[in-house]
């Protein structure tokens, strides 16, 4: 595919990690997984260049964060944004927020799904703008680098070269297990609400 779409492939990855921050409804979109395989294929199949990958990812992630921010600002006018993000990653977001301050915006970007509201929260709450943006910049840095240099040394990996198609197909499979696991659970959950609220 990095192939096929030569230069373009640095604005599909900008638009897929801008989405799973920047735009409330996408949290289920790869982060840090992406940016892992992403930098592990690079490694031994250098197609794309790793020195543009990094600051593609990391403008990406801050950028999303800071217009996520400002969604959360004009929530309250968007009635029906609202009613699709409340929720329990929602409300997770919102006591981290309250409790630890620069540390949940900071280290919040480290937790898949609570990622995406925290930004949103954060402007609901009209947490202040200058402190959102020193812990954005802190987490998206060490967020980046991390999943890029560790991604980029296990593609180094001997093994991990020889076998990287199966790799993927084994992080593919594990990814839809989870996703079907968490869907089978969720509606489980609803079914037994609903069972306790008739009876």
């Amino acid at each position: 595919m990095f192939e096929w779409l030569g230069p373009w492939s640095y604005v599909l990855l900008f638009a897929i990690i801008f989405m799973e921050t920047g735009l409330v409804i996408f949290p289920w979109l790869p982060g840090e997984s992406l940016i892992f395989l992403t930098a592990s294929f690079i490694a031994f199949h250098p197609v794309l260049k790793l020195e543009i990958v990094i600051p593609v990812f990391f403008f990406a992630a801050f950028i999303g964060d800071t217009v996520n921010y400002y969604i959360g600002r004009s929530l309250s006018r968007w009635q029906w944004l609202s009613k699709r993000v409340n929720g329990p990653g929602m409300e997770k977001a919102h006591k981290l927020l309250e409790k630890h301050g620069i540390k949940t915006v900071a280290f919040g970007r480290f937790v898949p799904l609570i990622r995406t509201f925290i930004p949103l929260i954060a402007g609901t709450m009209h947490f202040d703008f200058r402190r959102f943006m020193v812990g954005n910049l802190i987490g998206v840095i060490v967020w980046v680098l991390a999943a890029s240099l560790v991604g980029y040394y296990f593609g180094s990996i001997p093994f991990v070269k020889e076998h990287f198609s199966l790799i993927i197909l084994l992080f593919v499979l594990v990814a839809i297990s989870v996703i079907a696991l968490l869907a089978i659970i969720r509606y489980l959950r609803r079914k037994i609400i609903k069972r306790n609220k008739m009876l």
